[in-house]
């Protein structure tokens, strides 16, 4: 066999400094490296054209290599101030929002090009719909506890207690929040570092990653924008639980938050993998209720500490409108007939289409059980008939009802990251619905799965980009096939 022909440029594990010169879709960076040999391609992920940047080198192939970023050396000259902490999860927090905007909308048409193979995409474009709150607009953040700390001074790691954010890049290491990061509830993050202090004063460890021990491991905070109120879930490990007081910790989170303090849950979870939740641990009420309520579109949810619910509930409310709008352009199409809700999760775009058509049956599908039941409450809750949950996967439904066939006009697709496997998606096409509804929190995939669409008859009529994470990579997409 052929030896395989050696990099030149760059081996794995390497660490180099350079120059980004492009962007890619999924806030890939572009640097080059030009020799006499030709040019070498590296990718970034998460930086911006203009950016000097220091990567460890993941992946090194002939013609190019991936990167994982280390840290911004240099920013471009688009990047402002901002009075926040930097931390992974927001690294576009300084770059204006109306270039974040521009970046996302290029770069996710092109894929559409490029592997939808939908040449006149531009044309089909409707509407790019902003988040309502460019800052503060997350409902939910995890902050994990660890042993080893990253020390922003000397730039390097050191043994201290932290509560915070993983340091990008390195499992084992934690990073410290001191203040608002921008992204989550003020209040609450300016106080971080006094619950961390509270934890740091009774003696018991946090998480050390690689020796597998230690108590405090997680500290989980939903918030609802409709009551502003705040449920905390704490997770630890048991052994040194009797020498932790409970009570005593929920009275000094009312303390720092008031009547914003909804409850506080305490989650064991023993087990040695990087999870919130366990997947045997118990998870137990000490304080308050269990559960928060969120507002979408005059509709009321019930969320608790392990519901599925969209992060940004302002912007979610923009997404959904517009996928009724989509849903209901031809109104004829929706009214009295079958609507299928596929991957519907907790039953939120169903509940609020049953809520605006008149006598469509609504027929929403999930694999996620929980998340079935959750639907079936809030239907109750908000006293919309017309509806009808199943807790199955999508595929096995679609056998197991072929009463549906050539019933259905419309389908709504809400799928995961990973898109719609082929063969399920072969089943839905078989539905010969007049319409199709495409959500996507990853364009890439529906990308793909156009070009399926497309052989089957399906046509884009328009598409819709929803940002629904600021300073993030990560764009939805809402796109309308018809026959």
């Amino acid at each position: 066999m052929p030896r395989r022909e050696r990099n030149k440029f760059v081996r794995k594990n390497q660490i180099i400094e350079i120059l980004i010169e492009d962007y890619a879709f999924g806030g890939k960076g572009i640097g080059r490296i030009r020799s006499e040999e030709g040019v070498f391609v590296v990718f970034v992920p998460n930086t911006l054209p203009g950016q000097l940047v220091k990567a460890r080198v993941a992946k090194s192939q002939k013609k190019y290599a991936e990167c994982k970023l280390i840290e911004v050396i240099k920013h471009s000259d688009n990047e402002v101030e901002v009075p926040f902490q930097d931390i992974p999860g927001a690294p576009y927090i300084q770059l204006p929002i109306d270039l974040q905007h521009q970046y996302k909308k290029e770069s996710t048409l092109s894929l559409f090009k490029r592997i939808g193979k939908v040449e006149n995409i531009e044309d089909l474009f409707d509407e790019f719909v902003t988040s309502p709150n460019v800052f503060h607009y997350r409902n939910k953040m995890e902050y994990g506890f660890s042993a080893i700390g990253y020390d922003r001074i000397n730039k390097t790691d050191a043994d201290f207690f932290t509560l915070g954010f993983k340091r990008r890049g390195v499992w084992w290491m934690g990073d410290n929040l001191d203040k608002d990061s921008g992204l989550f509830d003020k209040q609450f993050e300016d106080n971080l570092i006094n619950i961390r202090k509270y934890c740091e004063a009774t003696g018991l460890a946090p998480w050390h990653g690689p020796k597998k021990e230690g108590f405090f491991r997680y500290f989980v905070v939903r918030k609802s924008y409709k009551t502003n109120e705040l449920l905390f879930n704490l997770v630890t490990t048991s052994p040194d639980l009797p020498k932790f007081d409970l009570n005593k910790f929920a009275n000094f989170l009312v303390d720092l938050f008031g009547d914003r303090v909804a409850g506080l849950l305490h989650t064991i979870n023993d087990e040695t993998g990087d999870r919130t939740i366990a997947t045997s641990g118990s998870i137990d009420l000490v304080y308050g209720k269990d559960k928060i309520v969120e507002e979408l579109l005059g509709l009321n949810f019930e969320i608790s500490m392990k519901s599925f619910f969209q992060t940004n509930p302002k912007s979610a409310e923009k997404l959904y409108t517009k996928v009724i709008d989509y849903a209901l352009e031809n109104k004829e199409a929706v009214d009295n007939t079958v609507v299928m809700d596929l991957f519907c999760g907790t039953g939120t775009i169903g509940q609020i289409l049953a809520s605006k058509s008149e006598n469509a049956k609504i027929v929403g599908v999930d694999i996620v059980a929980s998340a079935i039941e959750d639907a079936k409450k809030n239907a109750k809750r908000n006293n919309i008939e017309g509806l009808e949950f199943y807790a199955a996967d999508v595929g096995k439904f679609l056998n197991q009802h072929p009463q549906y066939q050539n019933k259905i006009r419309t389908i709504i697709l809400d799928p995961a990251r990973a898109g719609i496997a082929p063969k399920t998606l072969k089943k839905i096409i078989h539905l010969n619905a007049d319409r199709m509804v495409y959500v996507s929190c990853n364009p890439a995939t529906q990308a793909r799965d156009t070009e399926m669409l497309r052989e089957a008859g399906y046509q884009i009529k328009k598409i819709s980009l929803v940002d629904q994470f600021p300073h993030t990579s990560h764009i939805e997409t809402v796109v309308l096939f018809e026959k």
